[in-house]
C-alpha cells in the first residue's frame, strides 16, 4: 500500500519531506507539495492503512495547513487522488476507476510514466478527438487498437489512466556526511584517553567511506577546549586512504607535535571524500613502499626533526643562490593517457651549441693570487677534487646581491675564469664572497 499527501499551500517553512519521515523510510517526493510514501510493514505502528491515513490528517493539523491524504494499492493512483481530492480517500485494490475513472484526462500526469510532454500533449489532443474526455473513456479502449495507433506511449498513459502502473518509488537518498563528533562528559587533558576518542570517531568515519566506496585525503579535528577556544588541525595526505589505524597514528604523533593549551571537552573530525586511487603493478615491476608506512615513516620524522625540514625542495623565485624551501609533498596524477590527443604538427629543432654547468657542493674553498684587482691564479683543493692553475682569460665581475634587510642578505661577484694546467685549459666559476673576503670555486664548465 502507498500513501500519497498533498499539501494544498504549501507554507515556506515546512518540510513535506521530513514530516513523510516520521511515518515511513521510503519516501518518493513527486513535486513540491506532493510525496508518496510506502506504508507497507506500518501496520504494527499505526494499525490498517486507513488508520494510518487518519495519523497524518491528525499531526498535519500542527502545521497550520490544510493537506489531503490518499491511501491506494498503486502509487500513481494515490497521487492522482490525493492531488484532485480533498480530505482522506481510501482506494480499494483493483477499484482504481471508480475513484479517478471520472477525472478529465487532462488531468492525467504524463511525468509519473517518463513521457515527454510533447509527446503526451499530442497524445491527449488525438485521444480530445476521439471523443474521450474521462480517465474511464481511456482505459475502456481496447489494448491492441491502443497499442496499434498511438504506439507504447499510449499504453504507458492508458495504464496510467487506469491506476495499474507498476513501478518502484524513487527513493531520495540523503547526501552522505563524513562528519563526526561526540562531547564529553569530563575534560580530558591527556594524550591516552583521547586517543580513545580519535579511534571511536575514526572508526565511525572510515565505515562510512568504506559504504561509498570512497576515501579521503584530508581529515580536519576541531576539539572545544575547556577555556572556550577552539583547537583545530588538518591533515593533508599524499594518497587517498581509508585505514582508521594509520589516520590514530597520524593524529597522535599530530598531537604530540601540536598538543592543544587546555583540557578539551569536545572532539570532531570531518574528511573531505574522493574516489580511491587504484594501482596494478607490473609484473616485472619492483614493488613501491606502501603509501600508508611511507606517511607513518614522514610523520615519524617530522616529530624528529621538525616539519619544515620534511617534503619536497621547491627552488624559491629568487636570484639569491641554491635558494630553495621544503614543500609538502604532493601527488601529481598524471592526465588519462587512454583519451585520445589531436597530432600536433612536429617541429623541428635546430641543434646549437650550450655549456653544462657541473656544480661542486659544497664550492671549494680558494686562494686567489689577484693584480689590480683580477685573478691571476687560483688554488683550491677539496676531499674528492683540486682545482689550480694560472689564469689566462676570464669574464667578469658580475655583481649579485639580495636580501640587504636580513641578517642572511648576500652579495657577491662572480667571474668565469680559464685556467691552464700542464698543458690543459678548463672552464671555471669562482666567486667572491663581498662580506668575508674569501673565494671560492662554484663548479666547471663542461
Amino acid at each position: 500500500m502507498f500513501a500519497c499527501i498533498h499539501v494544498w499551500k504549501l507554507p515556506a517553512a515546512l518540510s513535506l519531506t521530513d514530516f513523510a519521515y516520521s511515518f515511513s523510510p521510503v519516501v518518493e517526493e513527486v513535486r513540491s507539495g506532493t510525496v508518496v510514501i510506502d506504508v507497507d510493514g506500518c501496520e504494527l505502528l499505526f494499525g490498517s492503512a486507513y488508520q494510518l491515513a487518519n495519523e497524518i490528517a491528525r499531526r498535519a493539523q500542527k502545521l497550520e495547513t490544510t493537506i489531503s491524504v490518499a491511501v491506494a494499492a498503486n502509487p500513481d493512483a494515490a497521487i492522482h487522488a490525493a492531488t484532485y481530492l480533498k480530505g482522506i480517500t481510501f482506494v480499494s485494490a483493483g477499484e482504481e476507476l471508480t475513484c479517478l475513472g471520472g477525472f478529465p484526462i487532462e488531468r492525467l500526469d504524463y511525468s509519473l510514466v517518463s513521457v515527454e510532454k510533447e509527446a503526451a500533449a499530442e497524445i491527449l489532443e488525438t485521444l480530445r478527438l476521439w471523443g474521450v474526455r474521462t480517465f474511464a473513456d481511456f482505459a475502456a479502449l481496447p489494448v491492441a487498437g491502443v497499442s496499434e495507433r498511438l504506439g507504447q506511449t499510449g499504453l504507458k498513459l492508458q495504464q496510467l489512466a487506469a491506476g495499474k502502473t507498476e513501478r518502484h518509488l524513487h527513493v531520495q537518498q540523503p547526501a552522505p556526511v563524513f562528519s563526526n563528533s561526540l562531547e564529553l562528559e569530563h575534560p580530558i587533558s591527556e594524550l591516552e584517553p583521547l586517543s580513545f576518542i580519535f579511534g571511536r570517531l575514526l572508526h565511525q568515519l572510515c565505515a562510512a567511506l568504506n559504504a561509498y566506496a570512497l576515501a579521503t585525503n584530508e581529515l580536519c579535528v576541531t576539539m572545544q577546549l575547556e577555556d572556550q577556544t577552539t583547537h583545530e588541525r588538518k591533515l593533508s595526505l599524499p594518497h587517498p586512504m581509508r585505514d582508521h589505524k594509520v589516520f590514530l597514528k597520524l593524529l597522535l604523533l599530530d598531537a604530540e607535535m601540536h598538543p592543544p593549551h587546555a583540557a578539551v571537552t569536545s572532539v570532531s573530525i570531518t574528511c573531505e571524500p574522493v574516489k580511491p586511487r587504484v594501482l596494478q603493478s607490473g609484473l616485472f615491476v619492483p614493488l613501491a613502499p606502501a603509501p600508508d608506512k611511507l606517511e607513518l615513516t614522514l610523520a615519524r620524522l617530522a616529530k624528529l626533526v621538525g616539519e619544515e625540514n620534511i617534503g619536497s625542495p621547491a627552488l624559491l623565485d629568487t636570484h639569491r643562490p641554491d635558494a630553495f624551501s621544503m614543500k609538502r609533498f604532493t601527488l601529481q596524477t598524471d592526465p588519462d593517457r587512454r583519451r585520445r590527443r589531436k597530432k600536433q604538427p612536429q617541429q623541428t629543432i635546430e641543434p646549437r651549441q650550450c655549456l653544462g654547468f657541473r656544480r661542486f657542493r659544497p664550492p671549494l674553498r680558494a686562494i686567489v693570487e689577484v693584480k689590480q684587482g683580477w685573478p691571476t691564479q687560483i688554488s683550491a683543493w677539496g676531499k674528492q677534487r683540486s682545482v689550480y692553475g694560472k689564469v689566462i682569460d676570464l669574464a667578469g665581475p658580475w655583481r649579485t646581491t639580495g636580501d640587504w634587510w636580513r641578517d642572511d642578505g648576500w652579495a657577491r661577484d662572480e667571474w668565469d675564469v680559464t685556467l691552464e694546467r700542464l698543458g690543459q685549459q678548463s672552464l671555471y666559476r669562482v666567486y667572491r664572497e663581498l662580506k668575508t673576503e674569501n673565494w671560492f670555486v662554484e663548479g666547471n664548465y663542461d
